[in-house]
């Protein structure tokens, strides 16, 4: 059977985690951070999971990342 090939936009945006789920960034970091509370940007700063309800769709994207 042939390799399956990887997205690589997902690659770039998900990480793979021992306990099988994956790892994002959050988001809302990028500008206009004046007018934003400090604890939404210590909140957005910190990595968060996947939903579970996405995690299918994330395994299906790398189909090499994570065997579980």
């Amino acid at each position: 059977m042939p390799k399956m090939k990887t997205r690589r936009a997902a690659a770039k945006r998900f990480k793979p985690v021992g306990n099988g789920k994956f790892k994002r960034k959050r988001a809302n970091l990028r500008h206009i951070l004046e007018k934003k509370p400090t604890d939404a940007k210590k909140r957005a700063g910190k990595t968060d999971y996947v939903h579970a309800s996405d995690t299918g769709r994330v395994k299906r994207m790398l189909p090499y990342a994570a065997k579980n």
